[in-house]
């Protein structure tokens, strides 16, 4: 497959292409193209699901002669049927402000056979422009960015319950929401995805489709893509709404510390009253609260008709009760997925911070350290409290961490026929370590961190069983050992400066043997610009630390300078990717 930047402007060109893609794959070899952080068991469960229907792009034929023309060139039915398009008629009203009155977009999916000779189709998109019209510059844009070219995957049954699994395995793989619709000509609901920038097949859109009106998953798929909004393409209410985030950040922080996610139940409603007695709260102004959190997903509402309070009332009035939703689980005190201690975190002392964020954009100096009078590291070192919440709020985000036992460095060592070490070079309170070590018991592991820190490590690893094969090292960077096999620097990096990065980075390479691998967690940010948490994590860290995310190409550079040489990369959970890297030969 030709990649975007790449693919030929010429109509009849960009339609052979597609035609040889669907020829060539099938659903198990599409899935790791698309999503490169997806195989082994997840794959085998995912592919029988769904199958590779079609691959679509969007042409512009002067007229329908023309558009026969290509199909037939191509060796396509040109007396494939059409229907109006929907979904990518408001896509390009939207993307080109026009009006939907000037895009007749009709849709044609002429079959093709895949490699076992199961009928597919390539999904044909037509706008027709005439010669010399005015939507001339619309079709240039549209075929230089190929923003409609995707790959699609049919549900073969349409099961609400599949739907949504599937749509979480994609976003766990680094797929992001990005528009959908509800068909009523074809009673189908479409669902768009962008995939990782780190695909190898060269589309970076893919589309779920299921039979079926599932509007309930469409919403909550919308809801997730900023550019699915309701006020999209209101601007007024759509800064209003932006304006709220500091509320949202607090409402859900409350949310935590009062104890309410533990008080609720996910399969039962609580009464707002119920709920108000279990963690001493007043019922009017938890009731607002609640509403609020049922906007954001936390909590999901329902109403029930209860009787008057007073004997001579003679009307009944509806008391709400709530749900937990498996958002809002997350923010439970006693779930192993916790995401609590990261709530407290940005409602805490980084929401302060973030209010002098001027000053960091004025001087470059961070923020936090302006408020508080010194680095975040110690300031958070004084405070056994905060440096613990600081630590467990880390490891909150330990779900980016699931794949990396299974990443080919480590399982090599694991299977070497002696003893292999795994170096945690700031390995916080060991989470990530501990996994490791768990996964495959013939490791062991070293972890080098500050001194309150190492005990908590310590601490952490006993209990999880893997506390007799891990050694400890209290130090800095410039005392990583020398006895390892595999080095990890697990969201170390975006905390500096480009200077110290090569230092840490130094250290590193002088301290690994010939023959050590070096695996390096981040994010990266987004080559084509395109949302990502990575962004959001960029500013956070300008703000608060002092460093920065960035570009894979920018770490290779780093790594370079170092004397290390980057030789792939892979997505994890959460938007994050492990960088691995070796010395210079």
């Amino acid at each position: 497959m030709v990649p975007p930047a790449t693919m030929p402007t010429d109509d009849t060109a960009r339609l052979r292409a597609a035609v040889a893609f669907v020829r060539e794959h099938d659903t198990a070899t599409l899935l790791p193209l698309l999503l490169p952080g997806l195989r082994g068991p997840e794959l085998r469960s995912l592919a029988p699901h769904c199958r590779f229907a079609h691959a679509g792009l969007l042409l512009f034929p002067t007229d329908p002669q023309d558009l026969r023309r290509r199909l037939a060139d191509c060796g396509l039915a040109v007396d494939t049927p059409s229907q109006p398009s929907v979904v990518v008629r408001e896509r390009l009203a939207r993307r080109h402000r026009r009006d939907l009155a000037e895009l007749d977009v009709r849709i044609l999916r002429p079959r093709v056979h895949g490699p076992a000779g199961e009928s597919r189709a390539v999904e044909v998109f037509a706008l027709t422009v005439p010669a010399h019209s005015d939507l001339e510059a619309l079709a240039a844009h549209e075929r230089a960015r190929g923003h409609e070219a995707h790959l699609a995957l049919e549900l073969e049954h349409p099961d609400p319950l599949v739907l949504r699994g599937l749509c979480a395995v994609l976003a766990r793989h680094g797929a992001r929401p990005d528009g959908g619709g509800y068909n009523p000509h074809e009673d189908g609901t479409v669902l768009y995805f962008t995939t990782p920038a780190a695909g190898a097949c060269g589309y970076r859109r893919l589309e779920l489709y299921t039979p079926g009106d599932h509007r309930d998953a469409l919403e909550d798929h919308l809801r997730a893509d900023p550019r699915g909004r309701p006020d999209a393409g209101r601007p007024a209410e759509a800064l209003l709404r932006l304006l709220t985030g500091a509320w949202t950040t607090q409402a859900l922080a409350s949310f935590a510390r009062l104890g309410l996610a533990d008080a609720l139940d996910p399969d039962a409603a609580t009464t707002t009253r119920e709920l108000a007695r279990r963690t001493a709260t007043r019922p009017e102004n938890l009731a607002t609260l609640l509403r609020y959190l049922t906007m954001l997903g936390a909590v999901t509402a329902e109403r029930a008709a209860h009787a008057p309070h007073t004997e001579t009332a003679e009307t009944t009035e509806e008391e709400e009760s709530f749900r937990l939703t498996p958002l809002g689980a997350l923010l439970r005190a006693d779930s192993p997925d916790t995401m609590r201690p990261l709530a407290l975190m940005y409602a805490g002392p980084f929401y302060s911070s973030f209010a002098a964020l001027d000053h960091t954009v004025r001087t470059g100096r961070p923020a936090f350290d302006h408020l508080f009078g010194e680095n975040h590291f110690d300031h958070f070192a004084r405070d056994p409290e905060l440096a613990d919440l600081f630590d467990r709020s880390m490891a909150a985000s330990s779900r980016m961490f699931e794949p990396l036992p299974a990443h080919p460095v480590i399982t090599t060592a694991a299977q070497a026929p002696a003893p292999r070490t795994v170096v945690d070079v700031a390995g916080g309170n060991g989470e990530l370590l501990g996994r490791i070590l768990t996964a495959h018991p013939t490791l062991r592991g070293m972890l080098l961190e500050r001194p309150h820190a190492v005990e908590a490590a310590r601490r952490s690893l006993d209990a999880a069983g893997c506390g007799a094969r891990c050694d400890y090292l209290s130090g800095d960077f410039a005392d990583v050992p020398h006895s390892g096999d595999v080095y990890v620097l697990s969201r170390i990096l975006h905390d500096w400066d480009d200077d110290r990065c090569r230092e840490i980075l130094g250290h590193c390479a002088r301290a690994m043997p010939a023959d050590a691998d070096l695996l390096i967690v981040e994010r990266l940010l987004p080559e084509d610009g395109s949302p990502s948490l990575a962004t959001a994590w960029d500013l956070h860290m300008m703000c608060n630390v002092g460093g920065r995310e960035r570009r894979r190409e920018h770490y290779a550079r780093l790594l370079a300078d170092a004397g290390l040489e980057l030789v792939d990369h892979t997505p994890l959970p959460l938007e994050a990717y492990v960088l691995h890297a070796r010395r210079s030969r």
